[in-house]
């Protein structure tokens, strides 16, 4: 179970955030809204890139700024309708058609069409030039194979798969789609080392302007190792049922902040609006709920994987020596060991 510690004052906001950004698990609150506008979080470091199919941060902001075709329910975790309003799948189970909303905007104003998802997914998942672990998310049977992605119109994707595969519509949930206006040419121009550009591209240095969403959030500044702020989409997708465009929140400020115990400091101290409860300061933080204004709330399980990785390695080296002890080479190296 994940345990947050949340003040009071930004509880109805921050409910509307988690609940209504894919991606999120969403704290079920009970206070009233009020006038606060900006969300104080901690992240324990810094991005690496804002480059979301090279990242393999654990921590990041693309939740935040990023949307795929689909989304998983914060409540009952189902899938639903994220920038694709609808999708149909072929009584083989082979084909699936996506149908993109209406009217859907980049960042920048700029139209989100059919385009961006042919290209999100043909030019970059499955460009075997870009090292992304993405791509991997789209193999599919025995063979690893691929599936095919075609534009139908402006507003409907195909896709085409080798054979049925369940997990296949939980996989496009994970998957953002990326601006082809912005990034097409970073992909078809390659750098000194005959790499693509897009390697190179969106990078910590990138103006934050420049670093084009489709989330309810935006860039808006970065202070290296210090800050990340974002800041409210204005062309976002969603609204509320009285038609208010969504988030309520208007800024999101997140604070680099390594150390838990920091982190236990700032939010006491009221410069963080919430935290992520650990065992150790439970009971301390239980105590205090009342006096320090602040309720903690059960997020709900955290969904993830644990796993052990075997060194395959049995390169040498420059004096003709393995990497790897030779015994243990031979066990990670054979099959009936991994199958073991």
């Amino acid at each position: 179970m994940i345990f947050r510690v949340l003040r009071s004052s930004i509880g109805f906001l921050l409910c509307c955030l988690l609940i209504f950004i894919s991606g999120c698990r969403p704290i079920l609150l009970n206070s009233q809204i009020n006038n606060s506008s900006k969300l104080v979080l901690a992240l324990p470091s810094a991005p690496p890139t804002f480059n979301y199919p090279i990242s393999r941060s654990p921590y990041g902001i693309f939740t935040f700024i990023y949307e795929g075709l689909l989304s998983e329910n914060g409540l009952t975790g189902e899938l639903q309708a994220a920038l694709a309003e609808s999708w149909i799948l072929s009584e083989d189970k082979r084909r699936i058609i996506f149908t993109l909303r209406s009217g859907l905007k980049w960042s920048d104003g700029e139209p989100l069409t059919a385009d961006d998802v042919v290209f999100t997914y043909q030019d970059i998942y499955l460009n075997k030039k870009i090292p992304t672990v993405y791509r991997d998310f789209l193999r599919i049977g025995s063979n690893g194979a691929f599936p095919s992605v075609k534009k139908l119109d402006r507003q409907r994707v195909e896709f085409i798969l080798p054979e049925p595969f369940a997990p296949f519509l939980r996989y496009v949930e994970k998957l953002k789609i990326l601006p082809a206006h912005v990034l097409r040419d970073t992909v078809l121009s390659i750098d000194a080392d005959g790499k693509p550009l897009f390697l190179s591209t969106w990078d910590t240095n990138t103006e934050p302007q420049k670093i084009i969403s489709n989330g309810a959030f935006k860039l808006e500044g970065y202070i290296p190792s210090q800050r990340i702020i974002l800041q409210k989409n204005p062309f976002y997708w969603r609204s509320d049922a009285m038609g208010n465009s969504l988030p309520y929140l208007d800024e999101i400020v997140i604070q680099i902040i390594p150390s838990t115990d920091n982190q236990l400091l700032r939010f006491r101290s009221g410069e963080l609006d919430t935290l992520r409860v650990d065992a150790e300061a439970f009971q301390l933080l239980k105590r205090e709920e009342k006096r320090g204004k602040y309720q903690i709330y059960n997020g709900g399980p955290q969904f993830g994987y644990q796993f052990v990785g075997f060194n395959l390695n049995q390169a040498k080296n420059s004096e003709g020596k393995p990497f790897l002890n030779p015994i243990k080479s031979g066990w990670f190296n054979n099959q009936y060991f991994m199958l073991g």
